[in-house]
């Protein structure tokens, strides 16, 4: 075990740069609770652990309950004479097997790991085999009650390029002072027995890719037609959005920022066919 160094040491701050990857299973969302284990609470306690302070965290997004994370992107400040960059290694002998820290460096002090963020995105895999796979179930939503038609699915997508207002895709209880958007990007393909529908957003709201994909679900199987799909979110037809997908299907896959804190991870961002040189994208 590493040893605890005190941030006492050291008058001068540092605001530090966390690239975290973290399977949410276990986990009640990346936001600390009151009762309930979070990834927040996981990683702040482990910095409490080496600084011997407490020290806040701050994310560029919050995932839900059971949502996984191949780049979630989060900062803090401290005095602690450990260097930026060495963070990573350090912070990892202090946490569980299922969070994992990729890289660590310094940024200027008016730098945000939200607020500095120009996009983010997400992927939802669907795994319609009838044969369930115990190797893909913690990653994905086995759905294979009807066929689904990825062409329809993209199609429905489309249309929601641009800026426009979700709130269809919105759970109740955001604190979100609005429910506009600019969705960049949006696809869905089939890759033999998964479904993958991907979006990518200057920001999403509470739950808004588990109820667009129930949606999508249903405009797959041809049960909603996509001018019905299209008309439901733009007239803002909350009502009508009954139910959302479950969560472990559900992965925050990449964060943009105008100057990418982590270069050394900006060459990975081929494997998933992103077109910012800007991406941290880590799978």
């Amino acid at each position: 075990m590493l040893e605890v160094i005190s941030s006492a040491d050291s008058e001068h701050v540092r605001r530090v740069a966390l690239a975290i990857q973290y399977l949410g299973t276990h986990y009640y969302g990346w936001q600390r609770q009151p009762s309930h284990p979070s990834v927040q609470q996981t990683i702040e306690e482990a910095i409490a652990q080496i600084c011997g302070k407490t020290t806040v965290i701050h994310s560029a997004g919050r995932t839900d309950t059971g949502v996984h994370a191949a780049s979630q992107v989060a900062h803090f400040d401290t005095s602690s004479v450990i260097p930026p960059q060495k963070w990573a290694k350090v912070l990892n002998n202090y946490l569980p097997e299922d969070i994992l820290i990729c890289g660590s460096t310094e940024v200027a002090s008016d730098w945000h790991a939200r607020f500095s963020a120009t996009w983010r995105r997400y992927r939802y895999t669907i795994y319609t085999a009838s044969i369930p796979n115990l190797f893909v179930k913690q990653f994905s939503w086995h759905y294979y009650h009807d066929y689904l038609d990825e062409k329809l699915m993209r199609q429905a997508l489309l249309h929601m390029l641009g800026e426009h207002d979700m709130a269809a895709f919105q759970r109740a209880g955001s604190s979100r002072p609005h429910s506009c958007l600019e969705v960049q990007e949006a696809q869905c393909w089939r890759d033999g027995d998964f479904v993958h529908v991907e979006v990518q957003a200057s920001g999403f709201l509470y739950g808004m890719i588990r109820l667009l994909v129930g949606q999508l679900i249903d405009v797959g199987r041809s049960r909603l037609s996509v001018e019905d799909f299209t008309s439901r979110w733009q007239e803002k037809r909350r009502i009508e959005v009954k139910y959302a997908a479950p969560p472990q299907g559900l992965c925050l896959l990449a964060i943009g920022y105008a100057d990418n804190p982590f270069t050394e991870f900006a060459s990975r961002k081929q494997t998933l066919g992103l077109t910012n040189n800007q991406a941290i994208s880590l799978i």
